[in-house]
């Protein structure tokens, strides 16, 4: 048995007509590229998001977050010291300039693989947390996998070019949002602009920390196969947006083209809470119970991503779970919350008890039973 309470919120446009390129976005040159409300966890726009590409130092975002799991498990100490080997100094492409047969901090390595992209330092840590370079990339892969990260297959912690070395704007923005998400006293890292090590000062290679006092993070890239790669993320007031560009000609494209998505999600649209979190959204009939009926919500706050000027096309329907039985306990399911735009299908999310329920006396129990066997 269904029972439907519909509710009029604001508009939120279907996240396949959200993935395409908006008509008001200016054309953008950049291989594949994606724009996402972080606050709402919503993709806006995008072109070819699932095209398997070369990451670059790109890949640094999934060395950072295997280190920083190793951290949080206390596998590793930031003030621990390490000897670099001869393989992590000889690695090539950019580097932090660390010696070998010297002893390094894990603190260090890690601001010279995130500030400054040091190839070596990459090699360095992951030769610590797995043994060997190798060996860190199966971590990664095991990682990537555990994040839904479907597109992707790493072969080394640093991004220096290999044919089986390969992931996908979204593959990206997913271990991106994973990095803020379950890191964020680390998150401030990104947002350095240089970093002294041996001497020898090294700026931060993402334009956009100097052009845009919202930009915190996160890194660029280069190969000659890849082009130029950003991933960028910025926060106004409240709200966070995260841009990826994969491919760009030129590292000013790639800067313009970041820039140009990031003050679209901005400009363009708003971020609106939908539901709030152990808000009542309905009630729901309770057989058998104390209580004839339970509050209804949801279980954390819905943020929706909103073109700017329209509020008036979205409905939710709601379906309770019936027969609904005590005990209910506080936290369980008991319907979805169905959302739509223009008859369009939206999203599902679930919708819990906000109360505790307990079992009614022998009668109450009884005269439930008899009452569901007749209906």
């Amino acid at each position: 048995m269904l029972r439907r309470l519909c509710i009029i919120f604001f508009l939120l446009l279907p996240p396949a007509a959200l993935a395409q390129q908006p008509p008001s976005l200016p054309p953008l040159v950049s291989k594949s590229w994606l724009l996402l409300d972080v606050s709402a966890n919503q993709l806006i726009a995008s072109d070819n998001p699932h095209e398997r590409v070369e990451p670059a130092s790109l890949t640094k975002l999934m060395t950072a977050y295997v280190v920083f799991e190793q951290l949080r498990d206390k596998k590793l100490a930031l003030d621990q010291e390490v000897t670099v080997s001869p393989k992590a100094w000889k690695t090539g492409g950019s580097k932090m300039f660390i010696e070998p047969q010297k002893r390094v901090s894990i603190d260090e390595l890690i601001h010279g693989m995130i500030v400054v992209s040091g190839n070596d330092a990459s090699v360095a840590l992951a030769e610590q947390v797995a043994g060997s370079e190798e060996a860190f990339a199966q971590l990664m892969n095991q990682e990537a996998k555990r994040l839904g990260m479907a597109d992707s297959n790493f072969t080394n912690a640093s991004g220096l070019p290999d044919p089986k070395h390969y992931t996908s704007a979204y593959d990206l923005a997913l271990v991106a949002l994973a990095l803020i998400r379950d890191f964020p006293q680390y998150y401030p890292l990104y947002s350095i602009k240089e970093f002294r090590y041996n001497n020898i000062a090294q700026p931060n290679r993402n334009r956009l920390l100097w052009l845009d006092p919202n930009v915190d993070g996160l890194k660029t890239g280069y190969t000659e196969n890849a082009g130029y790669c950003l991933i960028a993320s910025a926060k106004r007031g409240e709200r966070r947006m995260l841009t990826v560009i994969l491919g760009a000609p030129s590292e000013s494209i790639r800067s313009q083209e970041g820039q140009t998505l990031l003050n679209f999600g901005f400009q363009m649209f708003d971020t609106v809470r939908v539901q709030e979190k152990d808000k009542p959204l309905s009630t729901v009939r309770v057989w058998k119970g104390k209580s004839n009926e339970v509050r209804a919500g949801l279980a954390s706050d819905l943020l929706v991503a909103i073109p700017r000027g329209t509020n008036d096309r979205i409905k939710a329907d709601f379906i309770s779970a019936q027969p609904l039985v005590a005990p209910v306990p506080r936290g369980q399911r008991v319907g979805t919350m169905k959302l739509s735009y223009d008859n369009r299908p939206l999203g599902e999310y679930p919708v819990v008890a906000l109360d505790e329920i307990p079992v009614a006396g022998f009668f109450g129990r009884m005269w439930d039973t008899m009452r569901l066997w007749v209906k």
